[in-house]
């Protein structure tokens, strides 16, 4: 005993000593690099001062100049449009205040005038430095990005039909054209964009337009890194609506496409051709989290044109909400963009469109409180899964009958699990119980619990609507915020997610009162384990989506004590119990081979034991 006290006290030291060895390693090499990082800043600044002295502004005329000269250079005939100053022009209808420019003839920004973004200001989608939508064209044996013209504008003109038209043209030299001009319909968020071309077959190479679109996704929700993992690519593939998630990024390559779209949480900026892109090559990148930029997009759109000398190209832009009903009523396919089920509980976005979101609207139409909606809504789920939940119920009582029995059989086989398990199934089969009874209402759960994570996620109609003392249903709320943030839970409390996590933490305890008592310490703990555990889910969910957790969590109390109480009779229950004990069993299929297995890990465990 003394020799292995000794080794082991050998073996901490010998650890004790490696551990230090390295860390002294460790920090001579800091120390080195420390000592050659500071000789080399002041062999930099010895440098610097020996320089001479840079004339500024002289520095920044010659670097202007040049780059004028390039411009010129490079616009070849169409050199007039190649210096100026960028002009905007603002047209609006009921729901956006969109800006164009002259530099590139472009859509440049649009104001939602309905929705506010995480600073009370109006949602802004486009306008940062790094916005580019335009595409190259040929000059004199060189070549140019229509961002890089500047184009002459048109005023804007009101049409019979109410919309607005606004257009920017640029000339060369030799007779070419180009003409872009942008269509804003009344109480309508797409924007359509026409371009019209003369001398395409020397502008275009094969008669090919390839655009250029680049944006900054911007925040607009409190939680960036919640709202980035909302965020999605989406798009129209030959005819079949997929989405590539933009947390991590994406380098994608498309062919065929319909539309593309660059979608957050509650908005998206999409672009549409008349006919399908050839093919599209996507890249996104996740920008860091304090620059307020959910990510960098940049994608190359190929479009094919007709081969002729003038030629035209129909484009539609949607910069405005993910409503479901708007992006229907377009009738592309962009309501897939509405994330209502994906991946592997996709199957949920039938539950979504075709129950949740209709029986939601119902009770939106006359009640003007979200809170109240979703309290309802709740009301009607319980309603329609309430046979199940009485079955539920109706078993557990059983069980609870047949409590003393299963403790007497407890003491009888003592450790022997197996004897007891048979036993245990006979006597289950003789009542007419089926220890899997109160399981079905927790698996109907887990759709109906996905579907509404969806649907709350994607609810646009919840977003900064106020309820109790959440301030905006459509994310967490927040009671009080820690001073530290905590892995995994975060650095708030929410107290929607605590209501829903006591209320199940009260279920788990009636449940546990109403089922007999288990010898397996993970099946004995795990009611007060799952509560636990739902605090860290909750806590950065929707508080929309805890407060459905919450009133479901005190109905499903209520009925528990209202069914238990008052409407199922133990005493008859008990009764029936020996009716169908009485009465000729005819065994299962599946009982029978429990049965056996039972008995042949029975036997074999004696076997083991006469051994020994």
């Amino acid at each position: 005993m003394k020799t292995d006290k000794n080794t082991v006290i050998g073996i901490v030291l010998l650890f004790a000593l490696f551990i230090l060895y390295f860390w002294y390693n460790n920090q001579q090499g800091i120390k080195a690099r420390a000592e050659e990082a500071e000789k080399k800043r002041v062999a930099d600044s010895i440098a610097v001062a020996n320089k001479p002295p840079v004339d500024t502004v002289k520095f920044v005329q010659d670097s202007l100049r040049n780059d004028t000269a390039s411009k010129i250079a490079a616009a070849g005939s169409f050199q007039s449009a190649a210096v100026g100053t960028e002009q905007v022009q603002v047209v609006e209808n009921e729901l956006i205040k969109a800006t164009f420019t002259n530099k590139g003839g472009i859509l440049k920004q649009v104001e939602l005038k309905q929705y506010k973004s995480r600073d009370s200001s109006n949602v802004v989608l486009g306008g940062s430095k790094k916005d580019e939508l335009g595409y190259t064209i040929n000059t004199d044996n060189r070549s140019i990005s229509t961002s890089n013209l500047y184009f002459t504008p048109s005023g804007i003109t009101k049409n019979a039909d109410g919309s607005q038209t606004i257009s920017y043209a640029i000339t060369s030299t030799d007779g070419r054209s180009i003409k872009h001009s942008f269509v804003i319909k009344p109480g309508n968020y797409l924007v359509d964009w026409n371009v019209e071309m003369t001398g395409a077959d020397r502008l275009l190479s094969q008669s090919t337009m390839n655009l250029q679109w680049n944006t900054e996704v911007k925040q607009h929700q409190r939680d960036i890194v919640y709202e980035r993992g909302q965020s999605n690519l989406c798009y129209m593939e030959e005819g079949s609506y997929d989405f590539q998630r933009a947390g991590e990024g994406v380098n994608h390559d498309l062919e065929k496409v319909d539309w593309l779209s660059y979608k957050q949480q509650f908005f998206n900026t999409t672009i549409v051709p008349k006919q399908k892109f050839e093919s599209a090559k996507v890249q996104m990148t996740k920008q860091p989290d304090s620059s307020h930029i959910l990510l960098d997009a940049a994608s190359t759109l190929r479009v094919k044109l007709p081969a002729a000398a003038s030629t035209s190209a129909a484009f539609q832009l949607y910069y405005g909400p993910n409503d479901y009903k708007i992006l229907k009523s377009y009738d592309n396919g962009m309501m897939n963009i509405v994330d209502l089920g994906s991946g592997m509980f996709s199957f949920v976005k039938y539950i979504n469109r075709y129950i949740i979101m209709p029986v939601f609207n119902f009770f939106a139409s006359f009640i003007t409180n979200f809170g109240w909606v979703i309290a309802l809504l709740t009301l009607f789920i319980r309603l329609i899964t309430s046979p199940l939940t009485y079955k539920s119920y109706l078993s557990g009582a059983k069980m609870k009958v047949l409590r003393p029995e299963l403790d007497e059989l407890k003491k009888k086989h003592g450790s022997d699990q197996q004897a007891f398990a048979m036993d245990q199934m006979k006597l289950f089969r003789e009542a007419g119980v089926s220890p899997l009874g109160g399981c079905l209402p927790a698996l109907l759960q887990i759709p109906i619990f996905f579907s509404l994570y969806s649907f709350f996620n994607a609810n646009l109609s919840l977003r900064g609507e106020s309820f109790l003392w959440a301030k905006d249903l459509s994310q967490y709320d927040v009671i009080a915020t820690l001073p530290f943030s905590i892995p995994a839970y975060g650095d708030h409390i929410s107290l929607f997610t605590l209501t829903a996590v006591i209320t199940s933490f009260l279920i788990s305890i009636y449940n546990l009162s109403m089922t007999p008592t288990q010898d397996n310490p993970v099946l004995k703990y795990m009611p007060y384990i799952f509560p636990f555990i739902l605090l860290f889910i909750f806590n950065k969910l929707p508080s929309a989506l805890t407060w459905y957790y919450t009133v479901s969590n005190i109905i499903t109390l209520g009925l528990q004590f209202v069914i238990q109480k008052y409407i199922i009779d133990h005493d008859k229950i008990l009764a029936q119990i020996e009716e169908k004990r009485k009465a000729p069993k005819k065994k299962s299929k599946w009982a029978e081979r429990y049965e056996q297995m039972m008995e042949q890990q029975k036997q074999l465990q004696q076997k083991g034991q006469n051994k020994k």
